[in-house]
Protein backbone atom coordinates (compact mmCIF):
# COMPACT_ATOMS: atom_id res chain seq x y z
CA UNK A 1 0.00 0.00 0.00
CA UNK A 2 1.01 3.39 -0.66
CA UNK A 3 0.54 6.63 0.76
CA UNK A 4 0.23 10.50 0.05
CA UNK A 5 3.14 11.83 0.90
CA UNK A 6 2.33 15.21 2.20
CA UNK A 7 -0.96 16.36 4.19
CA UNK A 8 -2.50 19.71 4.47
CA UNK A 9 -4.65 19.87 7.20
CA UNK A 10 -6.34 23.35 7.61
CA UNK A 11 -8.66 23.58 10.53
CA UNK A 12 -8.81 26.09 13.72
CA UNK A 13 -9.58 23.35 16.37
CA UNK A 14 -6.13 22.14 18.04
CA UNK A 15 -8.35 18.84 19.63
CA UNK A 16 -9.15 18.24 15.63
CA UNK A 17 -5.73 18.68 14.04
CA UNK A 18 -4.28 16.40 16.69
CA UNK A 19 -6.81 13.74 16.20
CA UNK A 20 -5.75 13.73 12.47
CA UNK A 21 -2.37 13.68 13.19
CA UNK A 22 -3.22 10.94 15.80
CA UNK A 23 -5.23 8.93 13.27
CA UNK A 24 -2.52 9.54 10.67
CA UNK A 25 0.28 7.96 12.83
CA UNK A 26 -1.86 4.99 13.65
CA UNK A 27 -2.37 4.34 9.68
CA UNK A 28 1.32 4.62 9.52
CA UNK A 29 1.73 7.39 7.71
CA UNK A 30 5.23 8.82 8.05
CA UNK A 31 5.15 11.74 5.07
CA UNK A 32 4.95 15.73 6.17
CA UNK A 33 1.69 17.09 7.99
CA UNK A 34 1.36 20.76 7.89
CA UNK A 35 -1.27 22.19 9.61
CA UNK A 36 -3.01 25.90 9.23
CA UNK A 37 -5.65 27.39 11.45
CA UNK A 38 -7.60 28.98 8.55
CA UNK A 39 -7.34 29.13 4.70
CA UNK A 40 -6.06 31.91 4.26
CA UNK A 41 -2.26 31.18 5.80
CA UNK A 42 -2.78 27.47 3.90
CA UNK A 43 -3.54 29.23 0.31
CA UNK A 44 -0.75 31.75 1.02
CA UNK A 45 1.16 28.57 1.35
CA UNK A 46 -0.09 26.75 -1.73
CA UNK A 47 0.57 29.99 -3.73
CA UNK A 48 4.35 30.33 -2.45
CA UNK A 49 5.21 26.77 -3.05
CA UNK A 50 4.00 27.05 -6.72
CA UNK A 51 5.65 30.22 -6.96
CA UNK A 52 9.64 28.34 -5.29
CA UNK A 53 8.53 25.35 -7.05
CA UNK A 54 8.17 23.42 -3.81
CA UNK A 55 6.83 20.30 -2.87
CA UNK A 56 2.56 21.00 -2.65
CA UNK A 57 0.70 18.53 -0.37
CA UNK A 58 -0.89 15.51 -1.79
CA UNK A 59 -4.11 15.08 0.60
CA UNK A 60 -5.71 17.97 2.43
CA UNK A 61 -8.12 17.49 5.49
CA UNK A 62 -10.22 21.12 5.48
CA UNK A 63 -12.69 22.50 8.19
CA UNK A 64 -15.87 24.73 6.31
CA UNK A 65 -15.89 26.95 9.31
CA UNK A 66 -12.93 29.25 10.74
CA UNK A 67 -11.81 32.98 11.37
CA UNK A 68 -10.17 34.87 8.47
CA UNK A 69 -10.91 32.44 5.46
CA UNK A 70 -13.29 30.00 5.90
CA UNK A 71 -13.43 26.40 3.97
CA UNK A 72 -15.88 27.32 1.36
CA UNK A 73 -13.98 30.90 0.54
CA UNK A 74 -10.14 28.47 0.33
CA UNK A 75 -12.11 26.26 -2.20
CA UNK A 76 -13.55 29.11 -4.16
CA UNK A 77 -9.61 30.82 -4.47
CA UNK A 78 -7.99 27.21 -4.42
CA UNK A 79 -9.76 25.31 -7.77
CA UNK A 80 -8.87 29.02 -9.45
CA UNK A 81 -5.47 28.62 -9.08
CA UNK A 82 -3.59 26.66 -12.32
CA UNK A 83 -1.74 24.04 -11.34
CA UNK A 84 -1.05 20.53 -13.04
CA UNK A 85 -1.07 18.60 -10.37
CA UNK A 86 -4.19 17.59 -8.66
CA UNK A 87 -5.00 17.48 -4.79
CA UNK A 88 -7.20 15.54 -3.04
CA UNK A 89 -9.34 17.59 -0.75
CA UNK A 90 -11.43 16.31 2.14
CA UNK A 91 -13.62 18.51 3.67
CA UNK A 92 -14.23 17.27 8.15
CA UNK A 93 -16.69 19.35 9.28
CA UNK A 94 -18.98 18.54 11.75
CA UNK A 95 -22.55 20.73 9.97
CA UNK A 96 -25.19 18.67 9.13
CA UNK A 97 -26.86 21.30 7.06
CA UNK A 98 -27.46 19.19 3.12
CA UNK A 99 -26.66 22.51 1.62
CA UNK A 100 -23.44 22.18 2.87
CA UNK A 101 -22.88 18.57 0.91
CA UNK A 102 -24.47 20.15 -2.15
CA UNK A 103 -21.87 22.92 -1.86
CA UNK A 104 -19.46 20.48 -1.78
CA UNK A 105 -20.37 18.80 -4.61
CA UNK A 106 -20.98 21.73 -6.87
CA UNK A 107 -17.31 22.53 -6.07
CA UNK A 108 -16.15 18.90 -7.35
CA UNK A 109 -18.29 19.74 -10.54
CA UNK A 110 -15.85 22.91 -11.31
CA UNK A 111 -12.35 21.13 -10.50
CA UNK A 112 -10.76 18.15 -11.19
CA UNK A 113 -9.22 18.25 -7.80
CA UNK A 114 -11.07 15.19 -5.75
CA UNK A 115 -13.61 17.03 -3.45
CA UNK A 116 -14.68 14.48 -0.89
CA UNK A 117 -17.68 15.57 2.24
CA UNK A 118 -16.85 13.61 5.62
CA UNK A 119 -18.67 14.39 8.82
CA UNK A 120 -16.47 15.02 12.51
CA UNK A 121 -15.21 12.64 14.11
CA UNK A 122 -13.62 11.10 11.21
CA UNK A 123 -12.82 7.36 11.86
CA UNK A 124 -9.34 5.45 10.88
CA UNK A 125 -10.85 3.65 8.11
CA UNK A 126 -11.97 6.67 6.07
CA UNK A 127 -8.46 8.05 6.65
CA UNK A 128 -6.45 5.45 5.27
CA UNK A 129 -8.85 5.49 2.68
CA UNK A 130 -8.26 9.09 1.95
CA UNK A 131 -4.50 8.05 2.44
CA UNK A 132 -4.27 5.80 0.17
CA UNK A 133 -2.64 6.27 -3.45
CA UNK A 134 -4.07 4.42 -6.99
Amino acid sequence: MTFAKSVYIIDDDPIIVFGLRKLLSQIGFSGGVTPFCNGKTALDDIERSLTQKKRMPDVIFLDINMPVMDGWQFLEAFINIPMDKTIRVNIVTSSIDPADRYKAARFQSQTDHPISYNNKPIKKKEIQEIMEVA
